[in-house]
C-alpha cells in the first residue's frame, strides 16, 4: 500500500509531502487499517472533502492512499486522518 500525504498552507505557507509504502513492513497491517479509517471516516466517504474550509493560517490535507484521495483542513480532520497524516509525515521519505 502507498500512502502520501500533501500538506500546503500554515503561517509560513511551507508545502510539505511524505509518502510510506507499506509493503514488507511488518507493521503493515495496522497501516492499512489506519488508512482505510481515514479514508471512509471523510464526509461522503472517499474522495470527499472533510473540513474543506479550514482556518487562516491553518494547513490543508490531500491524503492519497493507492489512488484514493480525500482533502481535509485543521481544525476538521477526523482522528484517524490526524493520527495518519503525523505518521507519514514523520516516517516517510
Amino acid at each position: 500500500m502507498r500512502i502520501e500525504v500533501h500538506r500546503t498552507g500554515g503561517f509560513a505557507g511551507i508545502e510539505r509531502r511524505a509518502e510510506v509504502d507499506t509493503a514488507g513492513r511488518p507493521d503493515a497491517e495496522e497501516w492499512a487499517a489506519l488508512a482505510e479509517r481515514a479514508l471512509s471516516t471523510a464526509p461522503g466517504g472517499p474522495g470527499g472533502t472533510s473540513g474543506a474550509v479550514g482556518v487562516p493560517d491553518g494547513f490543508s490535507y490531500r491524503i492519497t492512499v493507492d489512488g484514493r484521495t480525500v482533502r481535509c483542513a485543521d481544525p476538521h480532520l477526523t482522528e484517524a486522518q490526524r493520527q495518519l497524516v503525523s505518521r507519514v509525515l514523520k516516517e516517510g521519505a
